[in-house]
């Protein structure tokens, strides 16, 4: 079994735009690339976990995230990258699609979509790695036995200091690249003889 970065797609990966909607508006964040190389030469399977409530809000349809992740893929593929899944919740407990409307164990913060890739790719969650701008990968984290990060990008910057109270970070990072960072760092320390 092998450890994990789980990442978040809005705001982490790629540029947010609150409810994407269009794959000409995909752009992956700076740095995001070589970011996510470090990661995978450190031994991490790349794996993305995200809520797409928009398809329970009828802003667009499961076809259009599976079509979205396509074109993130293309576009990684170009610098040499393939990551090793990606994994979304359709959900939402207020959604306007009656068939989406509902609350489940993949939305985050719960632990499901983790679970669920645990199985598919015989992965270490306890070795494993969250990174994220909201609190809740955060606590995705949290729920799954894995570390979390929060990065400032997205709504990271501006939800840092609402921090809920009891919830921990492994680290707070500027970036992807701090991230990366920081994760490749405490695998060193790990490694390190005594």
């Amino acid at each position: 079994m092998r450890p994990a970065v789980f990442l978040d797609r809005d705001g982490t990966l790629i540029e947010e735009r609150n409810y994407l909607d269009r794959l000409d508006l995909i752009e992956p964040l700076p740095g995001a690339a070589a970011a996510l190389a470090r990661l995978r030469d450190a031994g991490f399977a790349l794996v993305v976990v995200t809520n797409q409530a928009g398809v329970a809000r009828g802003y667009f349809d499961e076809p259009f995230v599976r079509a979205a992740h396509d074109r993130l893929a293309v576009l990684f593929a170009r610098d040499g990258l393939v990551l090793d899944g990606y994994y979304y919740c359709p959900h939402h407990p207020e959604g306007s699609v009656a068939a989406y409307r509902r609350a489940c164990r993949c939305r985050k913060p719960s632990p499901g979509m983790i679970e669920e890739a645990a199985r598919d790719l015989d992965l270490d969650v306890a070795r494993s790695f969250v990174i994220g701008d909201k609190w809740l990968d955060v606590e995705l984290a949290t729920n799954a036995g894995a570390r979390g990060i929060l990065v400032r990008t997205g709504y990271g910057a501006d939800n840092e200091a609402e921090r809920p109270r009891g919830l921990q970070p492994f680290a707070i990072a500027d970036n992807l690249t701090d991230a990366a960072d920081v994760i490749v760092a405490d695998v060193r320390l790990a490694r390190r003889p005594e």
